[in-house]
């Protein structure tokens, strides 16, 4: 039988795991994501399918790492006015990045990149980082910078072509545009509606709740959309970090 092709750790069977790290494989990439609505168009786990794509090209483009199974649900209660939403405290999630840390590094990786792809989950991530490397064997890279998480995502916007920038990026061209470039069968075209655009609060988001800005969720206009434009997201994204992560790598050898 030939060796498994697939990077994603859940996909292999715990031989092919020690293989793997014995052959030296020994970056984990752990998405954190979250359920929670993306307006009347998105399935409730576009954070959590964002973070599975995203750690697989990840994996795949370093050569020498595994993408452990994306962390949901997440931090998402300023989302808890539409139904379907599923929110856990500050606490428990970064008790949870930390036990997760804790057994990669158990089993010998010597990399855990933490790779937030919910707005609400980069604050707790780049909380909890700094102290699960004082408590682990293991190198914690946390890719945790919101703003320049959303930059990415408009630079992929910019690079196929598409004029149009998000200053809060939620349900709209951007992220629609990612799960078309996964399954354009999970984008319910007919239900595409635009949200606020320009300048959004972000205090008064996480602070009233969603709701108070807009009435289904969306914040742009997911019409801007594009396959292509999805996977001009996710190249401009994986190209980023997988440059950060072998810097963070070489930085501790």
């Amino acid at each position: 039988m030939s060796a498994p092709s697939s990077v994603r750790l859940e996909e292999r069977t715990w031989p092919e795991v020690e293989t793997a790290l014995e052959n030296g494989r020994r970056t984990a990439i752990v998405a954190v994501g979250s359920i929670e609505q993306h307006g009347p168009h998105l399935p409730l786990n576009m954070d959590a399918l964002d973070g599975d794509e995203l750690s697989r090209r990840i994996a795949e483009e370093l050569g020498d790492a595994l993408a452990a199974p994306t962390i949901r649900p997440g931090c998402s209660g300023h989302h808890m006015e539409f139904p379907g939403t599923i929110t856990v405290p500050p606490e428990t999630l970064m008790d949870l990045i930390r036990a997760y840390c804790r057994s990669l590094d158990d089993h010998g990786f010597e990399h855990v990149v933490l790779v937030p792809t919910h707005g609400g989950n980069f604050a707790p991530v780049s909380t909890v980082a700094p102290d699960i490397a004082r408590e682990i064997d293991a190198n914690v890279i946390a890719l945790a910078d919101l703003d320049d998480h959303m930059a990415l995502l408009n630079e992929g916007l910019r690079d196929a072509g598409i004029d149009y920038q998000e200053d809060v990026i939620h349900a709209g061209a951007a992220e629609t545009a990612m799960i078309l470039a996964i399954d354009e069968g999970l984008v319910r075209t007919d239900r595409l509606e635009a949200g606020p655009e320009g300048s959004i609060s972000t205090a008064r988001l996480l602070s009233e709740g969603f709701e108070s800005i807009t009435e289904n969720g969306v914040l742009g206009d997911p019409d801007e959309a594009t396959a292509k434009a999805g996977e001009a997201i996710f190249d401009a994204v994986t190209d980023a970090y997988v440059e950060r992560i072998e810097a963070e790598r070489d930085a501790v050898r």
